[in-house]
């Protein structure tokens, strides 16, 4: 079994750590991209629509994103191996 976690764990650190990272950027550029049309289309309705929508998926991605890094820290504290922290790219 000892095999099993080092695997999940490199699989952990090596995929999973990057996308989440990716994820939220990609996440937090939507949200900002809808600052940025909402502010900028203020004195018309349908850029403000855009921009609200852009607000809203960047939110609704953070709460995905957030809620499969709890879930998968839940599943690796049930196989005992180590969390998820922030910034943990190396090895194990």
């Amino acid at each position: 079994m000892s095999a099993l976690y080092q695997f999940l764990g490199k699989v952990v650190v090596q995929i999973i750590n990057p996308i989440i990272l990716l994820l939220s950027a990609s996440a937090f550029i939507v949200f900002l991209w809808g600052v940025f049309e909402f502010v900028k289309g203020a004195g018309d309705e349908g850029k403000r629509e855009e921009g609200k929508q852009a607000i809203f998926w960047g939110i609704l991605g953070f709460v995905i994103i957030f809620g499969a890094y709890g879930i998968i820290n839940i599943a690796l504290g049930t196989f005992g191996i180590d969390k998820l922290t922030p910034g943990k790219f190396g090895g194990l």
